[in-house]
């Protein structure tokens, strides 16, 4: 079997990840994890080595120095090679685990808040307070909704396309009622400490979606093969690249040239102005043609 069958088998689908991602950040992830798993390391110790070297990489943003800014780059692509190579790893082992789903949700959030600072530390004595006050909206409020939103869509894109076995898409509802029967003993707190916050960011997710609310539990019923079903993943599948800019790829091609030309705060701009935008017209068009499929199953 080639390289590329290989780095493929490791991936959850080819409709959510473009060339791009299959080249330049899944296939080093890949041979990463086949040096891991000749080491017998498991994936979380890769999770944990991700979630170091990103946030390492703030310290080299932090600098007005375009060599220590190189530096930072790499390390921050090296981060992101190594958050590829812990799930592929993890399904080429069978060694998926709660705490390794939670760090691997978190690490990406972390490297973002470690590089803010950073970022805020080197342009403070210029902006002054002011230069918080933008890093906070663009972080809490845009990173986060903009990563949230992509990452559900690319979840129930996996739902649709190949069942709910095949993806991680849940419901508040019954992650609140999951987390309800669990106890707070030594066995069962962790996974009920972390269904507290998840549930808070699925709520936040299913906020933002109301159409899509609507018409899940009606595709739910029907069977992958369903042409119902195949026309919402034919409507879902064109927003899976947008979906892709807006998490990792794109937003640090604009971090990295905006260090580049020496202004960090370009970056800054890109995220509340293009990105914004571009989520609110990712929604748009999702929950577009969630209503017309709503009418059109409940009209049968």
């Amino acid at each position: 079997m080639r390289l590329r069958e290989r780095v493929l088998a490791t991936m959850k689908s080819r409709d959510t990840e473009g060339n791009f991602e299959l080249y330049v950040t899944r296939t080093p992830g890949y041979l990463w994890a086949l040096f891991f798993r000749r080491l017998h390391v498991h994936p979380i110790a890769v999770t944990l080595l991700s979630i170091v070297i990103g946030c390492a990489s703030a310290i080299f943003f932090a600098y007005d120095d375009l060599r220590y800014n190189l530096i930072g780059m790499f390390m921050l692509i090296w981060a992101n090679w190594y958050d590829c190579a812990d799930g592929q790893l993890a399904r080429m082992t069978g060694q998926k685990t709660l705490v390794g789903r939670v760090l691997d949700g978190f690490g990406g959030e972390l490297w973002f808040i470690c590089i803010y600072i950073g970022i805020a530390v080197r342009l403070y004595p210029a902006w002054g307070f002011w230069i918080v006050l933008v890093i906070l909206w663009a972080g809490f409020f845009c990173h986060s909704r903009q990563c949230g939103i992509a990452d559900y869509y690319r979840n129930v894109h996996l739902w649709a396309t190949l069942g709910k076995e095949g993806s991680e898409l849940d419901t508040s509802i019954e992650l609140q009622r999951r987390m309800e029967r669990l106890g707070w003993n030594r066995r069962e707190w962790f996974e009920k400490f972390y269904l507290f916050f998840y549930i808070r960011y699925m709520r936040t997710q299913e906020r933002q979606t109301p159409e899509f609310q609507l018409l899940r539990p009606l595709i739910e019923k029907l069977p992958i093969d369903d042409p119902m079903r195949q026309q919402f993943r034919g409507e879902s599948l064109p927003l899976m690249p947008l979906c892709n800019i807006l998490t990792f790829d794109t937003r640090v091609a604009v971090l990295f040239l905006s260090m580049f030309i020496g202004h960090p705060w370009v970056y800054f701009v890109f995220e509340m102005t293009v990105l914004e935008a571009l989520r609110l017209y990712t929604i748009h068009r999702h929950e577009s043609f969630s209503h017309k499929l709503h009418q059109k199953l409940c009209a049968i």
